[in-house]
This record gives structure tokens, sequence and C-alpha cells, in this order.
């Protein structure tokens, strides 16, 4: 099982996400001559390193409400939809999503199938099933993997 992100590589990769999900497109948008000297954008980008440190500091830090808080709110900004939240497995590679399945598990749901329990704890599913038959992953009400008991594994890992 992996180790979680670092400070440096959260920041980093909020700093790419927020970018490309919020200011590109924003720049797109908003391309009606007002942005051609750039001050605006280029203040917004620096402003969004600045904001990557803190939020990473929160989700990173000791007060779990205020992780859980700047989790959630990153997903509601970064992942807006109808839908519930559903990432693809990959995301749970990510820095972003090493600490959301550390810090809040899977928002939304209990449980979640083996594959995705297997991204988020950075393992084959094989294993995760050996988890399961040695009872260190517990299953949910409905037979999935339980979303706490991945939390607290990747918690007691990250413990030690």
């Amino acid at each position: 099982m992996r180790a979680l992100p670092t400070s440096a590589g959260l920041v980093d990769n909020l700093v790419a996400v927020v970018t490309s999900r919020l200011l590109d497109p924003l720049e797109i948008v908003l391309d009606d001559g007002v942005l051609d000297d750039g001050d605006l954008v280029d203040a917004l980008r620096a402003r969004v390193v600045l904001k990557a440190k803190g939020w990473a500091a929160e989700m990173l830090g000791d007060d779990d409400y205020v992780a859980g808080r700047a989790a959630y709110r990153l997903i509601a900004a970064l992942y807006p939809g109808d839908e519930p939240f559903d990432p693809p497995a990959q995301w749970w590679l990510t820095p972003l999503g090493q600490v959301v399945a550390q810090r809040v598990g899977f928002p939304g749901l209990e449980g979640v199938s083996v594959p995705v329990a297997a991204a988020m704890l950075g393992v084959s599913r094989q294993f995760v099933h050996d988890l399961m038959k040695r009872g260190k992953l517990d299953r949910s009400v409905d037979g999935t993997v339980s979303v706490a008991s991945i939390r607290a594994r990747i918690n007691e890992r990250n413990a030690g």
C-alpha cells in the first residue's frame, strides 16, 4: 500500500485540477478581449496556488472536521453535477483522491465495490478479497466493502 501524498504533491495536484477544471474554462468563456493582457488570469492563478497550500494544510492537518469540510468543498466545486459523486478508479490514485479516501472515505457512500476499494487503498483487487477474507476489511449492509473499514485501514497503515 502506498503512503499518503506529501503536502507539496497535494498542492501541485490541487493547482492542476483547479486550473484545468475552473480557470482554463473561465479563461475560454471570458475571452472577449478583457483578458488579453493576462493580468486577471495571472492573478487568479497566483491566488489558486496560495489557496491550494491552505487547502492542503487543512486536509492533511489534525482536525478531522476541518479536513473533511475542505475535502467536501473541493469535491463539490471541482466535480459538480446532478448525479452523485462517482469518480473513475484512477482518481483515487491522485494525491487528492488519496487524501479524500483517508479523511472522508467515499463521499455519500457507506460501501464500495471491490475495484473501487482496491483503488482507494492502492492495492490489487485480489488483495482486497484477501483482506476481507482475513477480517481486515468489513462488508457493508449491502455486501460491498465498508468505506469505514477502508478508512480505518488507511489510517492504521499511515499511523505505523
